[in-house]
């Protein structure tokens, strides 16, 4: 064996010494992949339970948004789209982990899962990266940002640093140390050459870090209100006050109490009149969670009272609790009142429909007067400004307790816009026929005005290209109009303008000048 060199006899037991090492490696082997199947089975077991209490997280916060939408509503959102990028996330690597064992005729078996086939080829060509692995890496990678981007930016540090950690790819480079201290792709160090279980498991833990994800962001976002407080959840505010309405200024009267509701506390009897008329339950009231849930309609307008007890037999003996309440009915209202603040305008030329009323006042004791102001019925009164920019509203008066009370508004006051010319409803320019322009009728339009005006038209200025302008009378071409259109050519562009409008009921109005018609003659 001079020089190193081994004879065949030689070679034969080296090699038959690998094989032998080979055998126990692989016989020692089977017991981890099995352990790594356990862990595997648990890690998925532990995903179902948090799958559930993401679902109780989220069903809390939406209950919190429900009552208050302006606070949770946003974090609302929020959750609703962590929750579709972990499910999105989540399935992705559920697909990956079905395509690993669909070849493999018992997926329990862990101990035949040796192999690490399947991601090698799947993630890799050669040294490079495939379509496969480049996929897996987006994913994450875009997973990790993408929550962490929804999160608020204030208040959620932790949650933010705890994603970040879960989902870390390596380096700035993506690059991990060995322990050998040589840096290779994070990819390559965590799923090249392992037997497939171990890279099933490893999933199934990748799994796991988004769930966990998930909850945290869900635990966060309801900020710890989860109404978890067990001692205090049979409790409920009352507010207690010695009358239903109060004016503005006036001293309130009332004080805020504890009231206990318990699904498992229900009265022995109800005795109970709204307005002296006794209360029956089924019709009138049921008896649901602990509460006695009243049925009974609002009545009428007015103040209505609710008297009697609620009887409980304690210990043998008979106790009653008193109650005594009162609510108020009002009249519903049949219109919203809505205003923009900055449009305060009423347009000269016109009746200008208006509504004036005060709160707690009927419109009979009511009064309202400026220059041009006059009351039609009820609320409605109709308003005709005159000169000047401006005019001032003043409506006044008196509550039932005999105050007197009084407001002021102001509005602009503005011309009718300039109107458009037409013809054939359409304004600014349009192509028709010779014909079709002869028996025209030419008009003005009041576009994207408030009011339904009827203009009409009492003459206006023809012009042909190359002919002498013609004044007409009226609303369509006359004899001299329609000469001049004899002559034009195939395109040329026939104006109109100068048109004379006026509203039909107010002529004494003076419109603005009216913008022209352009036609082109198409034959």
């Amino acid at each position: 064996m001079a020089g190193g060199k081994l004879t065949p006899r030689q070679k034969m037991i080296n090699l038959m010494y690998l094989i032998f090492i080979a055998m126990l490696a692989l016989n020692m082997s089977k017991e981890v992949l099995a352990a790594f199947g356990l862990m595997n089975e648990k890690l998925e077991a532990s995903n179902a339970k948090t799958t559930e209490n993401n679902v109780a997280f989220l069903t809390g916060l939406e209950t919190k948004a429900s009552e208050n939408a302006e606070k949770f509503g946003p974090l609302l959102e929020d959750a609703k789209k962590i929750k579709d990028m972990s499910a999105d996330y989540f399935n992705y690597l559920e697909n990956l982990k079905s395509e690993m064992v669909k070849d493999i005729e018992d997926p329990t078996d862990y101990q035949v899962m040796d192999k690490a086939d399947y991601l090698d080829q799947k993630f890799w060509q050669g040294d490079n990266l495939a379509p496969g692995g480049k996929e897996f890496m987006k994913r994450l990678n875009d997973y990790r940002d993408q929550v962490i981007a929804v999160l608020p930016e204030s208040g959620m540090e932790e949650v933010k640093a705890a994603a970040k950690a879960r989902f870390e790819t390596g380096d700035a480079n993506g690059k991990v140390e060995r322990r050998d201290g040589r840096k290779i792709d994070w990819l390559n160090y965590n799923y090249e050459g392992f037997p497939l279980v171990a890279s099933l498991t490893k999933l199934t833990q990748l799994q796991a870090d988004v769930k966990a994800t998930e909850q945290d962001a869900l635990k966060s976002m309801l900020e710890g209100q989860l109404t978890s407080e067990i001692s205090m959840t049979n409790y409920t505010t009352l507010l207690e006050q010695e009358k239903s309405a109060f004016y503005a200024g006036e001293p309130f009267s009332g004080a805020v109490v504890l009231g206990r509701k318990d699904a498992t506390t229900r009265p022995n009897e109800v005795n109970l009149t709204l307005d002296g008329r006794k209360l029956t339950e089924g019709k009138d009231y049921e008896i649901k969670d602990g509460q006695v849930k009243l049925t009974v309609s609002a009545g009428a307008p007015g103040d209505h009272k609710i008297e009697g007890n609620l009887a409980f037999i304690q210990d043998g003996e008979r106790t009653e609790v008193p109650v005594s309440s009162s609510f108020a009915t009002i009249t519903k209202p049949n219109a919203a009142l809505i205003a923009a603040d900055k449009m305060n305008v009423v347009y000269r030329g016109v009746t200008n429909p208006m509504s004036i009323s005060i709160p707690g006042i009927p419109n009979n004791k009511v009064s309202a007067s400026a220059p041009g102001l006059k009351k039609v019925s009820g609320s409605r009164y109709a308003m005709n400004p005159g000169t000047g920019r401006q005019v001032t509203i003043t409506a006044s008066g008196v509550l039932p307790d005999g105050q007197r009370v009084s407001s002021r508004s102001e509005f602009r006051i503005k011309d009718i816009p300039r109107p458009a010319g037409s013809i054939r409803g359409e304004t600014g320019s349009s192509k028709m026929p010779r014909r079709n322009l002869e028996i025209s009728t030419i008009g003005a339009l009041l576009e994207d005005f408030d009011f339904d005006l009827n203009l009409a038209v009492s003459g206006f200025k023809f012009k042909v290209p190359g002919q002498p302008t013609v004044n007409v009378k009226g609303n369509k071409l006359d004899s001299r109009a329609k000469s001049a259109l004899k002559r034009a050519k195939r395109g040329d562009a026939v104006q109109i303008f100068d048109v004379q409008a006026y509203i039909t009921n107010n002529r004494t109005y003076k419109l603005k000048k009216v913008s022209p018609v352009i036609v082109e003659i198409t034959n």
